[in-house]
């Protein structure tokens, strides 16, 4: 942040224009917008690992996933594309009145958009490392590409890299195969 800046408060997000989310990263706000790429991969991984791990529809359940919640982490407000917490974490169920959540998740999504990807790599990254989140993915639509982190001791470790078509076992989520290429906007159309 700029010296002599004022730090961003809740009501600089309140005061973005409709259809831009904004999060506050180290006391600084930070807003984009979605695209259409983006918005079809999050829906779709939303309802592949919905129906298996929170609904515990054709797999073992036992996760909260919620899509575009806020978080809020000391005094940084994050905006995670998808994000899972195990249930056995949660001091009890989630409220419908809640507006966000103040426990950090054990996983979250971030799909990645030109305008984003530095700030989702090199600001958002750290701080769900710093806060103990166990796993990260990131999606690429652009690049067609899915990057999985898990969390170590002291920073990230990239345990894999899938592209394109792919059918994948993806760590946390890996009792059920997901098939990459439903995630790609073109490719999707193309196949059905």
């Amino acid at each position: 942040m700029a010296k002599g800046k004022k730090p961003a408060t809740y009501e600089d997000i309140e005061a973005l224009p409709v259809g831009w989310v904004g999060e506050i990263l180290e006391d600084e706000l930070v807003a984009s917008r979605a695209t259409m790429g983006h918005v079809h991969a999050v829906a779709r991984l939303s309802a592949i690992l919905g129906k298996p791990f929170s609904l515990g529809e054709g797999g073992p359940g036992g996760w909260w996933m919620i899509a575009k919640m806020e978080v809020h982490l000391g005094r940084d407000i994050l905006v995670p594309d998808l994000a899972g917490w195990r249930c056995e974490r949660l001091p009890r169920p989630l409220s419908p009145e809640e507006p966000f959540m103040t426990l950090a998740p054990d996983w979250v999504c971030e799909v990645l958009l030109p305008s984003t990807a530095e700030v989702d790599r090199e600001r958002k990254l750290p701080i769900y490392h710093r806060e103990g989140v166990a796993h990260a993915w990131l999606v690429d639509p652009l690049a067609r590409t899915l990057e999985i982190f898990r969390r170590e001791s002291s920073e990230w470790r990239l345990i894999a890299t899938h592209a394109g078509a792919e059918t994948v076992h993806a760590e946390p989520f890996d009792a059920v195969p997901l098939g990459l290429g439903v995630l790609w906007l073109g490719q999707a159309q193309a196949e059905r």
